[in-house]
This record gives C-alpha cells, sequence and structure tokens, in this order.
C-alpha cells in the first residue's frame, strides 16, 4: 500500500533528487524510498567522523603510562587486595 505524502525540501535538493532518479533510471519516489531505508539503517551507527573521533580518544588514553610504570600499578593493587581483606582502608581492627 502506497500512501502518498507531501515535502517542502529545497532547489539543490531537488535537483539531486532528478538526477539521481536519471542516473539510476528508477522513479523519483522510488529513490526517496531506497535513500530512507538507508538512513533508517544507520540510526545508532557512528558516521566516519565520530568512529575516528573516538578511536583518537582511545588512542590518546591508551598511549598515556600511569605514573611510575607497572610497578606502581602492581603496588597499588596489592594495597586494595590488602585493605578489602582487612575490611577496607580506614577500618580499625577490634582488639
Amino acid at each position: 500500500m502506497a500512501t502518498k505524502v507531501t515535502f517542502t525540501v529545497d532547489d539543490a535538493t531537488i535537483g539531486r533528487l532528478q538526477e539521481a532518479s536519471s542516473r539510476l533510471a528508477i522513479s523519483k519516489s522510488e529513490v526517496v524510498r531506497e535513500a530512507i531505508q538507508e538512513f533508517y539503517e544507520r540510526i545508532g551507527r557512528l558516521s566516519e567522523r565520530e568512529r575516528l573521533s573516538m578511536l583518537r580518544t582511545l588512542d590518546a588514553f591508551f598511549a598515556h603510562r600511569p605514573p611510575g610504570g607497572s610497578r606502581a600499578v602492581d603496588r597499588e593493587l596489592k594495597e586494595l587486595r590488602e585493605a578489602r581483606r582487612s575490611g577496607g582502608r580506614g577500618h580499625r581492627r577490634k582488639p
């Protein structure tokens, strides 16, 4: 079932629609249907620009090494584990 609708678009968009219809040898309605379907399928996906931006952020994050290197990290993890076993960092043991 087809439903007739009315949209207002600028002249440049009409030109692109007409050119796409002519080059693909399909109706303007088919161009619009396919364009909407492709747009709908991209909803929720990252654009190329967003993807590259996120990759740059991750690269910067992983390039940063914690001060003191892995030994400092290992030492801090050991302290945290010991604190958890003893009831927490500020916990006082009962006599």
